[in-house]
């Protein structure tokens, strides 16, 4: 049995949800406290790779993550006129021994939070409880909380150690680094929406398109809609904007017109960008921003985990996936009867530097940056790829970041 009988766990997103259900698992007495007052079915679309999946397999959630992601079949990135860059198949279809899903992030978010009522009692998650301090003792740690609008205090809270999953803003993040500031800007913005249209390529291709100043990204989310032959298609529309938007703006509605001509030549038969982005009912706004890997995640009995840790580009499919792993590794440690301190430290041991990778990697474009080499090499398109790229140099990229990412599938599929 773990030194930890009692855990604190900031933030009731995904990873936060997850860490809940492997601390519990480990006999962890866990209370997850989420800011907002009611965890709505919110967001766009998510991926989660085999490894991903595969720790949500281990909680028992195989069956019911089926039923809400699209398992995906392949991906593809083509260049800003539609062709070809490179495919590969994508989880079952590659030969994993777990699903790539597609899946909208708001029902992720609900199947995780029933799990968590269901195996851990409703009273196991405080909603409308935002933290305001905390203090690291000698024998635990103690936690006060505050309602968010009113400013209501909330009291306070004990236990062994606290987890902090309260994403790129995170309160305990600011607390041990007060001088990092604002996340660090791309340079590019994401219009996100979600359009029901007709089913392109498989029905289950994810899509790149474009280069690193322009790209267009879609992919199915929906079981539901797939059975009655359409596709509710997650899109991404991103562009090169010198100024990133003041924080108070992030996630909000927007305009179409303020990015949507820029694409309005996008129709490449077989996927219509621009009446994708014409149909859709609502379109969300988002800097590309993450921030410096960290020296240190671990402070005593205090930790951080998923973006409150390592905050990286949505890029390579890969930030839930991330927090997930997290836990996972916070919940194998866990087992090898270490002190509280020990067990956080050795979490911190395994993650801190994979995670590192992937954020420097992201800010390389990681995988994508096959669709930038495309068009620094042939800005006016190609006839023939192999004049532009070779199919040796395609797969390396594509195989390098697997590696980095965690999930080569002869590393993945022997565990």
């Amino acid at each position: 049995m773990s030194h930890i009988k009692t855990a604190l766990v900031v933030g009731g997103g995904i990873g936060g949800l997850v860490t809940a259900l492997k601390l519990h698992e480990q006999g962890v007495n866990v209370t997850v406290f989420e800011s907002v007052e009611t965890i709505r079915e919110l967001g766009v679309g998510i991926n989660l790779l085999p490894h991903s999946v595969r720790v949500l397999t281990q909680l028992g959630l195989a069956e019911e993550l089926h039923k809400i992601g699209i398992p995906t079949a392949e991906l593809m990135y083509v260049n800003k006129f539609g062709k070809k860059i490179w495919q590969e198949n994508r989880g079952i279809n590659a030969g994993y021994k777990w699903p790539q899903y597609s899946i909208h992030r708001g029902r992720l978010q609900m199947l995780l939070l029933t799990a968590v009522k269901e195996r851990l009692g409703d009273a196991a998650v405080l909603t409308g409880h935002h933290l305001t301090s905390f203090d690291n003792e000698a024998d635990g740690v103690v936690a006060r909380f505050a309602n968010k609008k009113t400013g209501e205090a909330l009291g306070e809270y004990r236990a062994d150690v606290l987890i902090a999953v309260d994403g790129i803003h995170s309160v305990v993040r600011k607390h041990f680094y007060p001088n990092e500031g604002l996340p660090k800007y791309s340079g590019r913005i994401l219009w996100r929406g979600i359009t029901e249209a007709d089913p392109y390529l498989t029905g289950r291709s994810m899509i790149m398109a474009g280069h690193q100043d322009q790209k267009f990204v879609a992919y199915p989310i929906s079981p539901d809609s797939a059975a009655e032959g359409r596709s509710l298609v997650n899109w991404i529309a991103e562009l090169n904007v010198e100024t990133m938007p003041d924080r108070t703006d992030w996630n909000k509605e927007i305009d179409k017109e303020k990015f949507a001509p820029a694409f309005k030549d996008w129709n490449f038969g077989w996927l219509n960008v621009p009446k994708l982005i014409a149909e859709a009912s609502a379109v969300y706004e988002f800097p590309m921003v993450d921030r410096d890997p960290l020296p240190q995640w671990t402070f005593g009995r205090i930790t951080l985990l998923g973006d409150a840790a390592h905050p990286m580009y949505p890029i390579g499919s890969n930030g839930a996936s991330q927090a997930i792993l997290d836990a996972d590794a916070l919940g194998d440690v866990l087992a090898k009867q270490l002190s509280a301190e020990e067990t956080l430290q050795a979490y911190e041991a395994l993650r801190r530097e994979p995670t590192a990778n992937i954020v420097l990697t992201n800010r390389q474009n990681g995988p994508e940056v096959v669709m930038q080499i495309v068009e620094d090499r042939a800005p006016n398109g190609f006839e023939r790829l192999e004049d532009v790229i070779s199919y040796e140099e395609l797969e390396e990229i594509a195989n390098r970041y697997k590696k980095i990412a965690g999930f080569d599938r002869e590393s993945l599929n022997a565990k």
